[in-house]
């Protein structure tokens, strides 16, 4: 084996690290002797190359760095077959310990090719972790190296290195180690890190701007908001007693990014951050499992009140959203409107906003009218913001808003509509008006957040087919079972207020504009439960004994076969308005009859499935809370 000779020339050496490369990947165990292995490696990463030889140094680092990369991995994973990983280990432990190994990677990290400097990175931080695994103990030359460079004067590529190995590593700690360890790594760059954030996020505009013209600054601000975005989870998974916040992040600088950047995707990222952050749902890219601490209002508090600081500044006033783009370049509208505007900054905008309103007036201690009217002020804000950039598009009823931004995406779209129905319940406690009072519900549908209006425009968005309700029962990529949950209670003593929302008709300035592409029919289900395997061979129509379905007057005169289903969609005719959306278009008997008919379909579904046991969870108080419903309904319609 070549690996057994004493290499006299880098071409020998880069034969050597290549055969030593195969064996590794092969499962083999090396021939000489551990610290004879680990000396020629660290040869191999120190080595000069003659410029007469005919392998270049860039191809020896190469070769040495994903050696050890790979090793250091299958280590820390606990991968290498047995016979093989003692001699292994003890390869990686001499050139950590006796040979010194990190001193030299690190400097690796300043290299002016970014493929050796991030595969040193790499590299670096297995090492750290390996080491973390063996003694409990964080290599002290990597945490000088990542403080120095954090404290340095400009973005360099061993600072960019350095963001990303420290994401790295607290990346993989947070998935199972002690809390205590990491709040003290933590603190331990505390004071580094703000100096970094200081520079990379000035609050001022002209500072920011300035930075702007640093070499490689799109990469190096992504990067820490990858490192805020980590450092925020380790306070939510280990707790705010461990982490005691170790960064203070500047929100209004981060608004200022998203006002003040001109690209676009430093922009959404930065937005999309916040909107994790406000959500809750940082780290969850990177699964990063265990209990959340819930000790964070404090925390997010700071981030809604420092976004409707904002807001009351004109901050939305300086948001552009570009065109949204998709494989084939821009998305026209219609016609010749122009493109789209980019859904993602306008749904991202919209949840960063409502969700911040919520945060805000959920834990008034004083209810007054004046609270109600800042909260419906701040709602307005975002209506106009979106109007802006769609003087296309007319919505007149505000309740269609949530609808026409997020039906695209089914988790934000349910985040929308939860926040939305806290907002209504917000504004209702502090008026101190009733459920089914008038002017409260006027003025919910003059702010875009009646919650009956929401749950309508849901149903009839899927043509009222409880077997989409039962896939978001059934699924947990989004909180409709949380919001559902909540809904249902409060619809148990509003029935009067959405029988208003179901008969509303749009007529004269009170009219609906939305695009057509943006009506919406069936959607596609997930799981076809009438013919699924496990549904077995009751018919779909098992009603419980002495319970009869709802049937609505104008089912009534149909046949059996007729009425046993609801109805599909009228669809638009051509002699309506070629700009008219269906939603909300319905006569409200039909309405009405159609949504009692789908939570009455769907609680018949849960039944069945329950009673076999293959629904997820137990649903005993979604069966009741759906009887209760059913129950309010049949005091205000009769049924035939």
């Amino acid at each position: 084996m070549a690996a057994a000779c004493s290499p006299s020339s880098s071409g020998e050496l880069f034969q050597v690290m290549t055969d030593l490369y195969q064996c590794f990947t092969s499962g083999f165990c090396p021939e000489p002797s551990c610290r004879d292995v680990a000396v020629q490696i660290l040869s191999g990463l120190c080595g000069r190359v003659p410029r007469e030889d005919t392998c270049s140094s860039w191809e020896l680092t190469s070769i040495c760095v994903s050696l050890l990369k790979k090793l250091s991995c299958s280590l820390v994973l606990q991968n290498l077959p047995a016979e093989s990983a003692g001699l292994w280990d003890e390869i990686l432990r001499v050139l950590l310990e006796d040979l010194d190994l990190m001193s030299q990677l690190v400097q690796l990290l300043q290299a002016e090719d970014q493929l050796i400097s991030h595969l040193a990175a790499k590299t670096v931080s297995l090492c750290v972790l390996y080491r973390f695994r063996k003694s409990g103990e964080v290599c002290p030359i990597w945490q000088e190296t990542c403080v120095q460079a954090f404290c340095s004067s400009c973005p360099v590529a061993e600072l960019d290195a350095c963001l990303w190995s420290l994401t790295e590593v607290l990346k993989k700690l947070l998935k199972g180690s002690n809390p205590a360890i990491v709040g003290r790594l933590v603190s331990s760059f505390d004071l580094s890190l703000r100096t970094l954030c200081s520079k990379l996020l000035p609050e001022a505009s002209s500072c920011w701007v300035g930075f702007t013209f640093r070499r490689s600054w799109e990469t190096t601000f992504c990067l820490l908001l990858d490192l805020l975005e980590v450092l925020t989870a380790s306070r939510l998974i280990v707790g705010p007693e461990f982490c005691q916040r170790p960064l203070q992040v500047r929100f209004s600088a981060l608004l200022t990014t998203i006002s003040c950047c001109t690209q676009d995707f430093v922009k959404n990222r930065t937005l999309l951050f916040l909107k994790r952050l406000l959500l809750q749902k940082v780290g969850d890219d990177w699964s990063l499992g265990g209990p959340r601490s819930e000790d964070l209002n404090s925390d997010l508090r700071v981030l809604s009140q420092s976004v409707l600081a904002a807001v009351a500044d004109g901050w939305l006033q300086t948001v552009q959203v570009e065109p949204g783009g998709f494989f084939g370049g821009t998305r026209p509208v219609r016609g010749d409107e122009g493109p789209k505007p980019d859904g993602v900054m306008f749904r991202a905008v919209s949840l960063v906003l409502l969700k911040s309103t919520e945060l805000q007036f959920q834990t008034l201690d004083a209810a007054g009218v004046d609270s109600v009217s800042e909260v419906c002020g701040y709602v307005h804000r975002l209506w106009d913001f979106l109007n802006r950039f769609s003087r296309s598009l007319r919505v007149d009823h505000l309740c269609c808003w949530v609808h026409l931004l997020f039906e695209e995406q089914d988790d934000d779209l349910m985040e929308a509509l939860r926040t939305c129905l806290s907002l209504f319940l917000i504004s209702r406690r502090c008026s101190g008006l009733d459920a089914d009072d008038v002017t409260e519900l006027k003025r919910a549908c003059d702010s875009g957040f009646n919650p009956h209006c929401h749950f309508v425009l849901l149903l009839q968005s899927f043509s009222f087919d409880h077997t989409v309700l039962l896939d978001f029962l059934i699924s947990s990529e989004t909180c409709f079972l949380e919001y559902f949950v909540r809904y249902l209670k409060f619809l148990r003593g509003s029935w009067p207020g959405f029988t208003a929302a179901c008969g509303s008709r749009t007529s004269g300035s009170e009219h609906v504009h939305l695009l057509e592409e943006l009506s919406s029919g069936a959607r596609l289900r997930l799981v076809e439960y009438d013919s699924s395997d496990e549904s077995g061979s009751e018919p779909a129509e098992d009603f419980s004994v002495g319970e009869e379905r709802p049937v609505s007057v104008e089912a009534a005169s149909k046949s059996p076969s007729e009425s046993s289903r609801p109805a599909e969609p009228s669809l638009q005719s051509q002699q309506t308005c070629p700009g008219e959306h269906p939603l909300l278009r319905q006569v409200g008997s039909e309405t009405m009859d159609r949504a009692v008919l789908c939570l009455w379909d769907l609680r018949q579904a849960v039944t069945r499935l329950q009673k076999k046991e293959l629904f997820p969870y137990n649903a005993s108080s979604l069966l009741k809370l759906l009887a209760q419903v059913e129950t309010s309904s049949r005091r205000f319609r009769p049924v035939v």
